[in-house]
């Protein structure tokens, strides 16, 4: 199975925000702050996933 680079990315940047919004509106409301949280988490995962080569797959038999 082939995944682009980009899509693995793009689900690695939505589980993280969304792992970092659920966080943020555990009190009701959500503040700068955790906004801030957020977009950082989405964009930290994104980036890093994307810029991380995938290893070559192993000759198989």
């Amino acid at each position: 199975m082939k995944i682009s680079k980009v899509w693995k990315a793009v689900v690695a940047a939505a589980a993280a925000g969304s792992a970092a919004a659920a966080t943020a509106v555990q009190d009701g409301t959500v503040t700068t702050a955790e906004t801030v949280t957020i977009a950082l988490a989405v964009l930290g995962a994104y980036g890093v996933t994307w810029k991380v080569p995938n290893r070559e797959p192993k000759d198989s038999v």
